[in-house]
Formats: structure tokens, C-alpha cells, sequence
């Protein structure tokens, strides 16, 4: 792996960036050297950071954060705090830590000391930072919805894969043992020859109206915009000033598409896991969808969405199954979810609904040892620590941005398939709808310059 080595700086340099005398023998330091940290730069700084992304991250030895970025100065301010009371408190030494602070990511991306970023942005801020950062040659920890548009994940998914570096998609459902269990099991063939797979994932009610608001002085918000349209400033069509709150961003299709991507996106990787469909997607998808008559939120309530597979496999996925994933076959089913596992305290689970983390029609389906010689899946403890991991051994992580794009995009033709009252047949490899130049044109956005995944040089 590349690293920044301190004798690369100069000595006044060195110990004002880490507290530490200027030279000090490696046996000393040992795994708390600085040659053997991975340094991190935080693009985004809200809710999904704070409480997760950060937190699963600064906890690892081999991490050391080093910079903080957004385009509110408050959430930047807020981050730099968090980081550095971190630090103060593992190491005890008040000034250990003088996070950098951005405005702009791009310039973050200029710092050679940065080894890797994670990006924990509103979903429109997905793809360009992560495509740019691939091409600075960081390693990228992204949060899910991989891209708000197909293209956009085209371009990402070929960006990565020619710089070589190390992505991992944030689908950290893949971590929790009960969904690797659950896909070996159904891959082994326990419950027969699956046919059909019901996933429990809810809509977003309806929003108030909302009137232009003057715009915060700490937010950069043409830049928050980036690509999507200009409108007019509301709070709730943004983020909370005064706290960490679920922001209303998620809940407006400029920025996402609602829950079928929020949520979407893990459900339908961790289907695929099961249904050995990581690499490609359905043949059709057809969908029935409520979507608000008034105020500013506009992303789907109610929904039901079919998708249809080539190895005969039917995908439906609804708010009105249990949250979570039911895999149905010839001798039995089994159903997982996340339990009570939430990755903020704002996410919107049903824990009385949710709590059985994994169940099946028999018990002894779930008591059944998956022999040496059956297919085992990728194991792993936790998702931003097998990242880590990754970034040293260069080895491949568990959520690659090619499996990443593909689960996304069975969420974004579902959306798609939302704004039709047809049936539209997809060609999973070309990624593209058949005979259908209505339902193509939703593959990508018109994007506002200069922002946008179109303007990046490559």
C-alpha cells in the first residue's frame, strides 16, 4: 500500500501534526506509528457520518483521521470537534489532533498526506466525490445509494476499476453474520430451489409546504445543489441547523429517490448474496406507487415493485412485508433482517416488526452446517474494518463498487418503473430497457454545471 512517511515532512511539521517528539525509534511506537496509519479525510459531516461512518471508523488502530469537509461550516466545525476530543481522550494529550477543516473536498483530494476518504454525503453527492477521489488515488469508503443515477454509477464503477483503487460500498448489512448465514443456507440449497424472494422495505410519508427561507451564512448552498436543479431554499429541503436529526434531503427526488434507494439499496444486495445474482440483475421490473399530491416532499409512499430474474427467481418488494428479506423455495423459506441493529438513532425501523433477526419454516434449516465442501461466503466482523483491512492487503473488500453498482441499480430502474404503469423488460449487462426510449431517458440526469459526474476530467 502507499504511505505517507514522516520523513517526508519536515521536523517542525511532524510534531505539530502529531504531538510527537520529532524522531522516535519505530519499537517504540509499534502499531501506533505513524507509517502504519491510514489516513482518513471525511467528506460530509451530518447525521450518517457522526453516528456511523466516523464512529466504526476512528475506532480502528490502522485509522487516523486527519481532515473533515462540508459545505456547512457548522457540521465541518461540529466533525473537527468530535475528532479531536477523540483523540484527546484515547491518547491524553490535548493537542494529539488538529483536524484539517474543508469547505471544498477537492481540495482535500490535493493533500498527498491522504490515503483514503469516506464519503458520507447526501445521496446527489455520491458518485462525482468518489469518482474524483479515485482519480487523486484514494481508497473510498462510499455510503450507499452508490450513485443517483445509473450513468452515474457506470462512470464510477469504470473510474474505480481503472485506478485500482480500494472501494468499499457502505451495504454494511453484509457484516452482520445473520445475512451471510441466511445467503449460504439458501445458496446451499436448503430450503430447495428458490422461486420467490419478498423484501419488507417502507415508504416515506408526505411533507408539509415549505416557503423560501433566507439561506443559512454558514451553508455553501449552490455547492450543496451540486448538480441538481436550483430551487429555492427550505430547511427541510435540506438538513437541521440545530441538530443531527433525519434530514428532509432523503425525502425529495432531486436529491434520491426515497426509501427504494435509502433502504433499497441494502435489501436488494443482500438478496442478491442469496440468490447468487451479485453480478448481474432482472430481466423486467413493473411497479405500483403512491407518490404525494401536495408539499414539498415528493419521493414514493406506498409501493410495490416485481422484478423477474432469468434463473426464474421473482423479487417483490413492499412496505407491506415485514422488514427485511424472505427467501422462498421448493422445501422451506427463511426470512432475515437487521433485528434491532439501527446505524443512527433517526432510522426509521419498526423494532416490535424487526426484532427476529433470522427465523425459517423448520428450525433445523437454521441448525444446518454448511460442509467444507459447499460454497462459503465472504466473511467478515464489520464493513469499515474489513475496508481497512483491504487497503493494506490490497485485496478485494466485500462490497466492490461492481456488486455496489448492480444492487443500486435494481433500486433506480425500480424508481424508474414508478413513474410507468407498464411492464419494462431490462437487459441486465448492457443496462439498459428494451425498446423502450421513454423509460432510457430516466437513466441519467441533465446535470447544472460545473457540477456533475459528466464534468469530471479524466
Amino acid at each position: 500500500m502507499k504511505r505517507r512517511y514522516f520523513i517526508n515532512k519536515t521536523a517542525m511539521g511532524t510534531a505539530a501534526l502529531v504531538g510527537f517528539p520529532t524522531i522516535v525509534p519505530a519499537h517504540v511506537l509499534g502499531k501506533d506509528a505513524p507509517s502504519n496509519k491510514i489516513n482518513i479525510g471525511q467528506i460530509g459531516c451530518g447525521r450518517i457520518a457522526r453516528d456511523h461512518d466516523i464512529h466504526d471508523t476512528i475506532r480502528f488502530d490502522s485509522a487516523r483521521y486527519v481532515a473533515v469537509c462540508d459545505v456547512d461550516a457548522k457540521r465541518v466545525a461540529d466533525a473537527k470537534v468530535l475528532i479531536d476530543s477523540f483523540y484527546k481522550e484515547k491518547t491524553g494529550k490535548e493537542k494529539y489532533m488538529d483536524t484539517k477543516v474543508y469547505e471544498d473536498y477537492r481540495e482535500m483530494l490535493l493533500n498527498k498526506d491522504i490515503d483514503a476518504v469516506v464519503i458520507s454525503t447526501p445521496d446527489h453527492w455520491h458518485s462525482q466525490p468518489a469518482m474524483e477521489a479515485a482519480l487523486a488515488g484514494k481508497d473510498i469508503y462510499l455510503q450507499k445509494p452508490t450513485s443517483l443515477t445509473v450513468r452515474e454509477g457506470q462512470q464510477l464503477r469504470d473510474i474505480v476499476k481503472s485506478k485500482n483503487v480500494i472501494l468499499q460500498v457502505g451495504t454494511q448489512q453484509r457484516a452482520m453474520p445473520q445475512f451471510r448465514i441466511a445467503a449460504e443456507l439458501v445458496r446451499n440449497g436448503r430450503i430447495g430451489k428458490i422461486h420467490t424472494v419478498k423484501i419488507g422495505l417502507p415508504g416515506d410519508p408526505a411533507g408539509p409546504e415549505a416557503t423560501e427561507m433566507p439561506i443559512p451564512s454558514n451553508l455553501n448552498y449552490d455547492r450543496w445543489l451540486g448538480s441538481t436543479p436550483e430551487v429555492p431554499y427550505t430547511e427541510i429541503g435540506v438538513h437541521p441547523q440545530n441538530d443531527y436529526s433525519r434530514p428532509g434531503w432523503l425525502r425529495h427526488r432531486n436529491y434520491g429517490a426515497g426509501m427504494i434507494t435509502g433502504w433499497g439499496q441494502h435489501h436488494y444486495d443482500s438478496a442478491a448474496w442469496g440468490m447468487d445474482t451479485e453480478l448481474t440483475g432482472p430481466i423486467s421490473v413493473e411497479a405500483l406507487a403512491e407518490f404525494p399530491k401536495s408539499g414539498l416532499w415528493n419521493v414514493h409512499g406506498d409501493f410495490l415493485v416485481k422484478h423477474e430474474y432469468a434463473n426464474g427467481i421473482t423479487v417483490y418488494t413492499s412496505g407491506g412485508y415485514t422488514n427485511g428479506i424472505r427467501y422462498e423455495g421448493t422445501n422451506g423459506w427463511i426470512f432475515v433482517s437487521r433485528g434491532a441493529y439501527t446505524a443512527s438513532a433517526s432510522d426509521p425501523v419498526d423494532k416490535e416488526k424487526s426484532n427476529k433477526a433470522l427465523n425459517a419454516s423448520d428450525v433445523k434449516i437454521l441448525a444446518s452446517q454448511i460442509r467444507e465442501d459447499e460454497t462459503h461466503l465472504y466473511k467478515i466482523n464489520d464493513q469499515h474494518g474489513n475496508w481497512l483491512d483491504c487497503i493494506k492487503s490490497r485485496e478485494e473488500p466485500i462490497s466492490p463498487i461492481d456488486k455496489g453498482h448492480k444492487a443500486c441499480t435494481v433500486c433506480l430502474i425500480s424508481d424508474i418503473a414508478m413513474q410507468f404503469s407498464r411492464k419494462l423488460d431490462w437487459d441486465p449487462e448492457k443496462e439498459v430497457f428494451l425498446n423502450d426510449d421513454e423509460a432510457n431517458a430516466l437513466l441519467h440526469r441533465e446535470q447544472r454545471k460545473p457540477y456533475g459526474t459528466d464534468y469530471v476530467k479524466v
